[in-house]
């Protein structure tokens, strides 16, 4: 059942570069992944105030604190709770999948929870950073029961680093994972009306050089 999943996947990246799937959809849907949806929306509840951390941009020396350019809560998943395991499971097999299906090289896959407070948005930019190009898939699931048009809160991706062309408005509806080139797509998330869910994630190519390694363990 997650062949279909990951075909389906792999076909949008293989001709768009960017992939939409509702587990709602019968077509591609699983119990597995259906289930785990609740789980971790049950966990992301249970999460306290001081587990969340603000959201900064940029890597190690280069990391920041930027209210101006984002204003969600993060919390990384690790393998110390059941649920967040299974997730980082399930995007084990997801990188297995699309390196058989696209040979990409995916060598990692690091993500954590994002909480946007209502008000909060992230500007528009890149997931890849500049001279750090091992960021090659971006995945973001959403952990949003009964999301309206009218609460706001849309993924916005643009067609190109030098374009201000639309590519999609994707509301964050529970359930839907969605999946596209770090390098390619510039992309913001605007202000939302509730509290905001998801699991913000990366796939990473291994690009250490002289003992140097990256991404860093």
């Amino acid at each position: 059942m997650q062949d279909s999943l990951f075909d389906a996947i792999a076909n949008d990246l293989r001709q768009t570069g960017l992939s939409v799937v509702r587990l709602k959809d019968v077509s591609v849907a699983t119990d597995t992944t259906e289930c785990l949806a609740s789980r971790l929306f049950k966990r992301l509840m249970q999460l306290q105030s001081h587990q969340m951390e603000s959201a900064g941009t940029g890597r190690l020396q280069e990391h920041q604190l930027n209210e101006r350019v984002r204003r969600d809560k993060i919390h990384w998943l690790s393998r110390q709770d059941d649920a967040e395991s299974c997730w980082l499971n399930f995007m084990d097999e997801m990188r297995v999948a699309m390196n058989r299906r696209l040979l990409l090289g995916l060598f990692s896959h690091e993500c954590h929870f994002a909480h946007y407070q209502p008000g909060a948005f992230y500007k528009r930019h890149l997931d890849a950073f500049k001279g750090k190009s091992n960021r090659m898939l971006t995945t973001v699931f959403y952990l949003n029961p009964e999301w309206h048009l009218a609460d706001g809160g849309e993924l916005v991706v643009y067609e190109s680093e030098h374009s201000d062309a639309v590519r999609a408005v994707l509301r964050p509806e529970f359930g839907t994972l969605v999946t596209f080139l770090s390098e390619e797509f510039p992309h913001e998330v605007l202000p939302a009306k509730r509290d905001r869910y998801s699991i913000a994630g990366w796939f990473r190519i291994n690009t250490s050089v002289n003992g140097v390694i990256d991404p860093p363990r």
